[in-house]
């Protein structure tokens, strides 16, 4: 009767084992991402959004900035690099949303200067009112 020896079967056991992991290791080093699908949809949103509240009049830089960003990572995702197309969109997502931002301000600032001039007529007028009587 003969009882194979753990020193044979050792070997080839390693031997698959290390065959496995280069082959898992490739074919994940080999493999594309996947399309930063949630990341592009959130930047289109962003800047459609920026461009719906007037941005390109009051944050005009930070829109262009986050349209050619936009264009960027359609062209990456298309080009299969996903790691440029991820950043890019998140980059995109970013300057949209500071540009909608900076129209907001701008917008209030706006209602704030036009409710300071209203408010100083109607001290003017209720003080020349006062001196009449």
């Amino acid at each position: 009767m003969r009882i194979p020896s753990r020193t044979h079967v050792g070997p080839r056991l390693g031997s698959a084992v290390a065959l496995a992991s280069v082959i898992l290791l490739a074919s994940a080093c080999a493999s594309t991402p996947l399309a930063p699908t949630r990341s592009l949809d959130a930047a289109r949103t962003a800047v459609s959004n920026a461009e719906k509240g007037e941005a390109g009049r009051y944050a005009q830089p930070e829109m262009s900035a986050a349209r050619d960003k936009l264009a960027a990572a359609d062209v990456a995702a298309a080009r299969e690099n996903m790691v440029a197309a991820e950043r890019l969109s998140e980059e995109a997502r970013v300057d949209a949303e500071l540009a909608a931002a900076k129209t907001a301000a701008a917008k209030a600032d706006a209602v704030n200067k036009q409710m300071r001039v209203g408010s100083e007529a109607l001290s003017d007028e209720m003080q020349r009112a006062g001196e009449q009587q």
